[in-house]
């Protein structure tokens, strides 16, 4: 049996590497890759994720709110995000992305949070006490279907082996899922416990790798190759200058829609007859995470993680039959955890005017879209079990459709 190809802390690596690239003057962004463009259609594996651009780096400029420094959901302060990537042979191309509201111990410092049901057909474990007491006390860990309750095992595994936690006899670990059962074995159930914890433990702060990478490597989205997407939104300081990101596991069904362009109507490019005939086609769901330093409470952020569903729509999602669309939203602002040693009796808050949520609204909406854009425009054609191939969104086409409907920007005249 082969043995699998693990990228894990390198793919953030690399991902640093590339966000230098992507931050170079904008007419070299541009000559290079329109140079990678040139050279004809992609073939399986051909191109290298650095060759694949981002939204902005075409200048399609989602929504009307700057972006943080790296555009993703590390640029939250204390987000951190681990891939585990896992292709075998012919037939295996899965993995695991885990992100962790901060460094410490989850656990002893939980931090506030709320679940969003936009379809509930997934397997969201732990969701139901998450909802219930409003605070979030392992990382999150995104996987495929078969693979969820082994990577809840790793998290509790994780959990109770932190010093601190010896005495500690119940924990709610949550873990979602998409299906990649059409481009992955997903039968043969090849992530195990080790996996999940190199993608928890190699979790950092650097830009985060996206595309056919950790849980989106077998994805599919849109009729194109899905994946692993990621953006952010600053708010102005006179509305508090609180930064919100979005990370996304894309493997949804729908017509593709680029900032408003019909690109997947103009392609052809999606499945309309899938929505009646094939459920695993048209469904395999799209799990969104939102963190912000905002410090909203549990109730704040539920309100939050149901903005993230207009970026949903945005991009051409009618949230189908089989398609389980969940969000996850917390705060990663210090002075609103939960902490174990503190008073049982009372823990004071700080308290968040609701009036000053809209803002925050705007961005959810804005970085949501951005970041399923994002996950299709980063993502490589895949061929996996079966033979079966997915083809990656055909770059130099997307722009000149996005030109053609005036959403995109030279790029001197960007809006962030």
């Amino acid at each position: 049996m082969d043995d699998p190809i693990r990228i894990d802390r390198n793919e953030n690596r690399r991902g640093a590497r590339q966000r230098a690239v992507h931050g170079c003057g904008a007419a070299a962004c541009w000559f290079l890759v329109f140079a990678g463009w040139a050279a004809g259609a992609e073939t399986p594996q051909a191109t290298s994720p650095a060759s694949r651009p981002r939204a902005r780096d075409l200048g399609i400029h989602i929504g009307i709110l700057p972006t943080g420094p790296n555009n993703g959901i590390t640029d939250v302060a204390g987000v951190l995000v681990g891939h585990q990537t896992l292709r075998v042979g012919d037939d295996v191309r899965t993995g695991v992305t885990a992100i962790r509201p901060h460094g410490g111990n989850l656990f002893q410092d939980k931090v506030p949070a709320a679940i969003v049901v936009g379809n509930g057909f997934g397997k969201l474990v732990g969701s139901t006490q998450v909802a219930e007491l409003g605070v979030l006390e392992t990382p999150i860990v995104l996987t495929n279907t078969l693979s969820v309750f082994v990577a809840a095992d790793a998290v509790i595994e994780y959990t109770i082996s932190q010093p601190g936690n010896e005495d500690v006899r119940s924990v709610n670990p949550l873990v979602g899922e998409t299906n990649d059962g059409f481009l992955n074995n997903i039968r043969a159930r090849r992530i195990r416990s080790a996996d999940v914890l190199a993608a928890i433990h190699n979790a950092s702060a650097d830009p985060v790798e996206e595309g056919a990478v950790g849980a989106g490597t077998g994805t599919r989205c849109l009729g194109f190759k899905g994946g692993i997407g990621t953006a952010s939104r600053r708010l102005p300081q006179r509305v508090g200058g609180y930064t919100l990101g979005v990370l996304v596991q894309s493997n949804f069904g729908g017509i593709l829609t680029v900032d408003g362009a019909p690109v997947g109507r103009e392609l052809g490019g999606y499945y309309l007859e899938d929505l009646v005939s094939d459920s695993q086609g048209a469904g395999g769901s799209c799990m969104i995470v939102v963190a912000t330093d905002a410090p909203l409470d549990a109730r704040q952020l539920k309100r939050l993680g149901q903005r993230a569903l207009l970026g949903l729509a945005a991009v051409g999602s009618p949230m189908s039959h089989g398609s389980g669309d969940y969000v996850i939203s917390f705060s990663a602002h210090p002075g609103v955890r939960q902490r174990a040693t503190e008073d049982l009796l009372e823990q004071p808050r700080i308290a968040f005017r609701d009036e000053a949520l809209s803002p925050l609204f705007q961005a959810c909406r804005e970085a949501t879209e951005e970041a399923i854009v994002n996950s299709l425009l980063r993502a490589r054609t895949e061929r996996g079990f079966q033979g079966r191939e997915v083809r990656a969104v055909p770059i130099e086409q997307l722009l000149n459709i996005c030109r053609d409907h005036g959403v995109v920007s030279r790029p001197d005249a960007k809006r962030d």
